[in-house]
């Protein structure tokens, strides 16, 4: 993946399904963010634990973003790390509760989806 123009619509890919993740619709529908995360995904969360896709399925169709109050996102950037992998960093604001986030998607046979997010708690 040498050409620019590529890499630009790979990360850009790749944020759709990050905001995706975060709209609280797509969140209230389990089957929706199936189709966001890849079936091995794991995410180390901001408050320590582990978690997998059968578990991340239970937050998030448990209300964890508010429609009233979405998270607010700022200094998204990505790069591309080979072919079909992505790497997002941004830092996303859920109520007062800061965090810097790093996600890893691939691209599948399906389309791009989340292998692995962490998030570190900020002051």
């Amino acid at each position: 993946m040498t050409d620019e123009s590529e890499r630009d619509r790979a990360v850009q890919a790749a944020i759709d399904g990050e905001m995706r993740l975060l709209d609280p619709e797509v969140r209230a529908s389990p089957a929706r963010v199936l189709e966001l995360l890849d079936p091995e995904f794991i995410e180390f969360g901001a408050s320590g634990r582990r978690w997998d896709v059968e578990s991340i399925l239970t937050v998030t169709s448990g209300g964890s973003v508010s429609l009233e109050s979405p998270v607010k996102v700022s200094e998204m950037a990505g790069v591309v790390l080979a072919p079909g992998i992505v790497h997002l960093t941004y830092f996303a604001d859920n109520q007062g509760r800061r965090a810097w986030r790093s996600s890893v998607w691939r691209l599948t046979e399906t389309g791009w989806r989340m292998y692995f997010h962490q998030a570190t708690l900020t002051g």
